[in-house]
């Protein structure tokens, strides 16, 4: 896998670069934004976020997810640590901001997330993280600490052997009273690693 395009990315958080790739499950791009401290001929552990598109929290702060918060987060640590952060273009867990709208609208009617997404004929969580890997491939990265709250991107390097999980760093951020039920599905329904 080779990048369309890379290009200097300055942001409120510090110096990037961003790489385009072509995406298997998308007709937008995978982007990857490698801070300005990433070494690619060293051989310490690198730390990484797979952060799968939310318009509505990374654009817009919507507080009924915690997703704008966790991209903040991200990239204030990946810039500080010399990390790199992979931005998959799978809105809604892989089901469209269209219908992730519909959901929102279920959602409001109780339904929890996944229930939403399955009653639209989806399923729960559609989603592959394997263009991430061949990003992390093409970046020569080896070993990762991953940040995640999400056991499925964990296990999504379970087969992989040419890069190794050595941590899982969690990102508890953005909890507030309109995303509590959210995440608490999150939790129970997929095994997120949230404190009660």
């Amino acid at each position: 896998m080779n990048p369309l395009v890379e290009s200097r990315l300055p942001t409120k958080f510090g110096g990037y670069r961003i790489f385009a790739f072509e995406s298997e499950v998308s007709e937008m791009p995978t982007l990857a934004l490698v801070s300005d401290k990433f070494d690619p001929t060293s051989e310490q552990t690198i730390i990484v976020r797979v952060h799968s598109e939310c318009m509505t929290g990374d654009v817009f702060g919507s507080s009924r997810c915690d997703c704008g918060a966790q991209l903040a987060s991200s990239m204030t640590q990946i810039q500080e640590e010399g990390g790199v952060l992979i931005y998959l273009r799978q809105e809604g867990r892989g089901i469209g901001l269209v219908e992730k709208l519909k959901a929102y609208n279920l959602q409001d009617e109780g339904q929890d997330t996944y229930e939403a997404n399955v009653n639209l004929g989806h399923p729960e969580d559609g989603r592959s993280f394997e263009t991430a890997v061949e990003v992390l491939r093409y970046l020569k990265v080896k070993r990762i600490k991953l940040l995640t709250n999400n056991p499925d991107k964990v296990g999504a390097f379970d087969e992989v052997q040419d890069i190794e999980v050595e941590e899982r760093v969690p990102l508890t951020v953005g909890l507030v009273p309109e995303n509590e039920e959210y995440l608490e599905s999150k939790r129970v329904v997929k095994g997120h690693f949230f404190k009660k």
